[in-house]
């Protein structure tokens, strides 16, 4: 009996966007990711933040195997009392990109009818492919009842990760999971534990180092 290979992690420490240009990922790969916040840069300027976010985001989609799939997951944010909303910001490179938007979905940050402040009560997940249709029996709900679990305070929670990795390998056909903003890797861990092989991109070296040892394997959503 053929014995079925381990799923492999590779994260390359280097900055996103240059090796996204100079790498090209592979033919089954699906990405999934969480572009950083402008709190996450030095310069925290709104502006030079918001245009590099969309070159980002067009780079990632553009990198995207056409018939594949990029799944973002984006939280809003306030700045002087006014909403940024990034998944206007995704779909404005997808626009540049001439990537259609497959899905968008809502995943509760909080339970409905508490106020928030400076981060709603609500997480983006959107889905873009050049050439991936989603039938009709392939659906999933619009709106996740909750994050789940996370890893670090910026992280992705696990139950949103679960399903967002659960689509990308039953429906896009993924085999690969890449992560270019992957920090401490909980896309590639939760990625490995559902039996696909994972990369992942890391500019800070001690992220990069927890995100090659992160374990889910016996953690829940």
């Amino acid at each position: 009996m053929n014995e079925v290979p381990a799923p492999t992690r590779v994260v390359h420490e280097a900055d996103a966007l240059p090796w996204l240009a100079a790498n090209p990922l592979p033919a089954e790969g699906g990405v999934l990711t969480s572009l950083p916040d402008v709190a996450e840069f030095r310069h925290r300027d709104v502006d030079r933040w918001r245009a590099w976010f969309v070159q980002a985001a067009e780079l990632v989609l553009r990198a995207t195997p056409p018939a594949r799939a990029a799944v973002f997951y984006q939280t809003d944010v306030k700045r002087d009392g006014r909403w940024i909303d990034k998944s206007f910001l995704v779909q404005q490179a997808a626009a540049a990109a001439g990537v259609p938007l497959l899905w968008h979905k809502i995943v509760c940050r909080a339970p409905t009818g508490q106020a928030t402040f400076a981060r709603p009560g609500y997480a983006h997940l959107l889905a873009f492919s050049a050439e991936l249709r989603e039938p009709v029996e392939a659906a999933t709900p619009d709106v996740l009842p909750g994050l789940g679990a996370m890893t670090w305070a910026r992280a992705m929670g696990l139950a949103a990760t679960e399903a967002a990795v659960r689509w990308l390998r039953d429906v896009a056909g993924a085999r690969t999971i890449v992560d270019p903003f992957c920090g401490v890797g909980t896309a590639l861990a939760v990625a490995n534990r559902h039996g696909l092989h994972a990369i992942g991109v890391e500019l800070n070296p001690g992220r990069a180092q927890k995100a090659r040892a992160l374990d889910l394997s016996r953690s829940s959503p």
